[in-house]
């Protein structure tokens, strides 16, 4: 019974061990068509190991048009 409690100890134990938080954008690029590429990850901190890796990657393509853009700002004197 013992050697079942500890058993279950060490598995919540390191089960426990590692966070994650996100998404964060982690790159930005150009697509080479006028576009951006949006990356953006989960963190995620292994205690264990003392390790902190990038995971559940995902892209998003922007499309940027150069239509008719709001005019800018005028500075009156």
């Amino acid at each position: 019974m013992m050697k079942l409690i500890a058993g279950l100890f060490v598995a919540a134990a390191v089960t426990g061990c590692a966070s994650q938080a996100g998404p964060f954008v982690t790159n930005i690029s150009s697509d080479g068509r006028g576009g951006i590429v949006v990356e953006k990850c989960m963190v995620r901190l292994d205690r264990t190991i003392n390790t902190v890796e990038a995971s559940n990657c995902t892209n998003s393509q922007i499309t940027l048009s150069s239509g008719s853009a709001a005019p800018a700002a005028t500075q009156q004197k």
